[in-house]
């Protein structure tokens, strides 16, 4: 944020009144670790520990202020609210406003599956264009969401809220904190089924990210999914179509963006001519992603399409814009952590790690992606063999334990010779994995790695819900060949 006087700033929070011309910013932290000189340290209650706890720390590290519901025992001006988390809300919306009044844009985007992917790659595509905002890893949630917004300031030009959802009005919320130029629904899986209880009662959450446009914003819809392309009543906006194929364009769109001509390499990265069409103008550009899986195909149309229409915003879209998109889709990494993370061990022995979160879609995208790999690997190394390490996909209600032997099973069929199966749903895993013939090991996140004896020939995946904590199978493993050299 912008720096703001202490009285100004007890204003925006709806704190109680406080007096002075002392500094504070730019930035807002909750976390002590991560302030700087003159940050706003906002102190929120957390199940294991109470931030306000740590105001003397946030103190020593350099804050400027504390935002609570309580006064602590840091010398510091402390902005006293009712609700911490509410506080932290009008902080954001008024930067937002504020940022937005002088032609900042907004992108929002929400979906079942790939919201951290896309988001990673549309900041990268965006930032060609302008100074760019966007979320670290998942902050998609209430807290997460008005912190990211908290970092625009005077100098930015776009930010990218990710934004998740538990239940109904959750997402209207989070549009009230940042409200969308640009608004992108992704798609509607079977994440959090057991919340929603349908995929319907899901899209009619999701929905709600097209509702909060305005009629000169953009919405942004999957052509290839009919509940996402069913919010297109919704939306009072424009409509930008994306779909990550040729068979679902939509020629009656004022945006679409399409794939085709799709190949992929030996470790499922995948290259594709990029199709875009506005009015009567059609460009087309080549695009070869370093990112892992044919979901990545989908996660980068959709991106040139939220940006495309952001663009729009400012100025007219060309062939120059399409080639400056495609190029940076050909640059763009994945900036967040264990998500199709590609790590290689010094004897050969391959790990992804795509465990930050599971449900069934990303489980079969993951499969799908990683059972590739085995078929091209085992053509130049008929010795490779594939290890999926598998956990809960938290959060699917009654279908879980059907869910979780069919995971099982995608990870035999896929081609997996061994299936090590961890958490509450590990004989379900199993199960499945064990009808497709796969080799089954049930145990602990723990014990994971001493089940088996690790060969440079090895690909293995990591796949879980982020509750299991599965990367220490990764570092146990790679310790493991450390220890031995």
């Amino acid at each position: 944020m912008r720096t703001v006087d202490i009285a100004t700033l007890s204003r925006i929070v709806e704190a109680e009144p406080v007096d002075g011309c002392a500094q504070v910013g730019p930035d807002v932290v909750i976390d002590t670790r991560k302030v700087t000189p003159g940050a706003l340290f906002v102190a929120l209650p957390g199940s294991k520990a109470d931030g306000h706890d740590f105001s003397t720390d946030a103190q020593d590290a350099g804050a400027a202020a504390v935002l609570g519901t309580r006064t602590t025992d840091a010398q510091l001006p402390h902005l006293v609210v009712d609700d911490g988390q509410a506080g932290l809300s009008r902080l954001a919306r008024h930067v937002v406003d504020t940022e937005r009044a002088r032609g900042m844009r907004t992108i929002a985007l929400t979906g079942s599956s790939g919201k951290t992917s896309t988001k990673d790659m549309l900041a990268q595509v965006l930032e060609v264009c302008g100074p760019t905002v966007a979320p670290v890893g998942s902050f998609n949630n209430e807290i997460g969401v008005p912190l990211t917004a908290c970092r625009v300031d005077e100098k930015t030009a776009f930010l990218v809220s990710e934004m998740g959802s538990r239940g109904r009005g959750h997402i209207a919320w989070l549009t009230s904190i940042v409200a969308p130029d640009v608004a992108m629904v992704l798609n509607v899986g079977t994440a959090h089924l057991g919340e929603f209880g349908s995929r319907e009662g899901i899209a009619e959450a999701k929905g709600e990210i097209v509702e909060a446009l305005s009629p000169d914003g953009w919405a942004v819809l999957n052509a290839a999914d009919d509940l996402v392309a069913g919010m297109a009543a919704r939306t009072r906006g424009h409509i930008a179509w994306f779909s990550p194929d040729p068979d679902h364009r939509r020629r009656d769109a004022e945006i679409e963006v399409w794939a085709e001509s799709i190949t992929s390499d030996d470790l499922d990265r995948h290259s594709f001519t990029l199709g875009v069409r506005r009015g009567e103008s059609t460009w087309t550009s080549p695009v070869q992603l370093t990112t892992m899986g044919a979901h990545q195909v989908a996660n980068a149309v959709a991106a040139t399409a939220a940006a495309l229409a952001a663009l729009e915003l400012n100025s007219a879209v060309d062939e120059n814009t399409v080639g400056r998109i495609a190029t940076a889709l050909s640059k763009a990494v994945s900036r967040s952590a264990m998500r199709m993370q590609l790590l290689e061990r010094a004897d050969g022995l391959v790990l992804v790690e795509d465990c930050y979160n599971a449900n069934p879609d990303s489980m079969a995208a993951s499969l799908t992606a990683m059972g590739h790999v085995l078929r091209s690997r085992r053509v130049t190394d008929p010795s490779t063999r594939g290890i999926a390490v598998l956990g809960d996909m938290l959060e699917l209600g009654d279908d879980s334990a059907r869910l979780h032997v069919e995971s099982g099973r995608r990870a035999g069929q896929a081609g997996f010779d061994v299936v090590i199966a961890v958490g509450d749903q590990a004989e379900s895993i199993a199960a499945g994995a064990s009808a497709e013939g796969a080799h089954v090991i049930v145990t602990t996140v723990d014990e994971a790695a001493g089940s088996l004896s690790w060969t440079s020939h090895d690909v293995v995946l990591l796949k879980a819900s982020r509750g299991l904590a599965l990367e220490r199978v990764g570092r146990a493993v790679f310790e493991e060949r450390e220890a031995q050299a």
